[in-house]
């Protein structure tokens, strides 16, 4: 039987101390330097060691794990797993995963070596990863060997990965193009940053809707961001349709014009993105572009299992996006 590989010996070979190359396995690499926590990263997957926890947990549980990281970005202000589309991914995730005999293991995470901690502490066969730029998935390809699906992230161009987007720049038209057709005139669009798919959405809106359309740039803390609608509500009450880009937003931008007495849509059409379950649990019902979550799930595992056994996968593949038209929305 092969010996187990022990911390220790990780830190002797390294000519480290068994708590540092600790720190780097737990994510707490602000106590050592860069340089060292990339050795250790390095040694941890050379040498496939694995925590006693863990390993044990892995021999009662034969089953393969595929882990789904998110990224808990300051704007969900600690409540990342109760947003909508969140909440929609990893159960479609979950039902994919199941149906194929996988276990799914969720982590949210702000720092990314935590992500490399994680990928090195459990036997993964791929990881799933949302929320996150193209900057930070370039970062993980360095410093993490197993395959990993990327949700939003155009232009990936890193062995073993692959990214399944949608087709943000198609939705925003869309919208654009209904809210000319329903007569509209004045349309903002609002975002908490101009970059991205966010940036796809508003210029496809722009597109759609012919061009004179306003853009506001809103702050992603819920606080803040309420009192800059009330800092504008005289020039927010001028618009006659608004597109929010995500379903979140126009919620709670509904909420808000109901109680300063703006009618929802009688004065203002409001549409969003994503048609999470929220679009139809709300008054009125949200009009929002679709994103097929569950096809979404489904790519990624495909794409997973394909970068596992060693085949070659195109980069990236775009879904489809549909408006669907509900009770926030009206011809003027």
């Amino acid at each position: 039987m092969e010996e187990r590989v022990r911390l220790s010996d990780i830190a002797s070979e390294l000519g480290l101390s068994t708590a540092t190359v600790s720190y780097v396995l737990h994510g707490r690499t602000g106590m050592v330097s860069e340089r060292t926590a990339n050795r250790v990263r390095q040694a941890l997957e050379e040498r496939g060691y694995l925590p006693r926890a863990a390993e044990v947990l892995l021999a009662e549980n034969p089953a393969k794990i595929v882990g789904v990281v998110i990224h808990d970005h300051e704007k969900y202000e600690a409540h990342i797993l109760e947003d909508a589309f969140i909440a929609s991914a990893l159960n479609a995730l979950s039902v994919e995963t199941a149906s194929r005999g996988l276990q799914m293991m969720v982590r949210t995470v702000r720092d990314l070596d935590e992500i490399v901690s994680f990928a090195t502490m459990w036997n993964l066969e791929g990881l799933v990863l949302i929320g996150f730029c193209g900057a930070d998935y370039k970062h993980l390809r360095e410093n993490t060997r197993i395959p990993f699906v990327v949700y939003d992230a155009c232009g990936v161009q890193a062995e073993r990965t692959f990214a399944v987007n949608i087709d943000d720049r198609d939705g925003g038209r869309q919208v654009g193009e209904y809210f000319c057709r329903c007569g509209h005139r004045r349309a903002l669009c609002l975002a908490d940053n101009d970059v991205g798919m966010d940036h796809a959405r508003w210029e496809g809106f722009c597109q759609g809707f012919g061009g004179g359309a306003a853009f506001w740039m809103i702050p992603m803390a819920r606080r803040e961001r309420l009192a800059f609608y009330e800092e504008r509500l005289p020039a927010l009450s001028a618009f006659t349709a608004i597109f929010a880009v995500s379903d979140y937003y126009a919620v709670e931008l509904c909420h808000f014009l109901s109680e300063h007495g703006i009618a929802v849509p009688e004065e203002i059409s409001v549409c969003g993105f994503d048609d999470t379950p929220l679009c139809a649990m709300v008054y009125p019902a949200l009009t929002s572009v679709r994103q097929d979550t569950a096809a979404r799930a489904k790519c990624a595992l495909d794409a997973l299992r394909r970068l596992r056994a060693g085949e070659t996968v195109e980069p990236s593949v775009t879904l489809p996006t549909k408006l669907i038209v509900r009770g926030s929305t009206r011809q003027v």
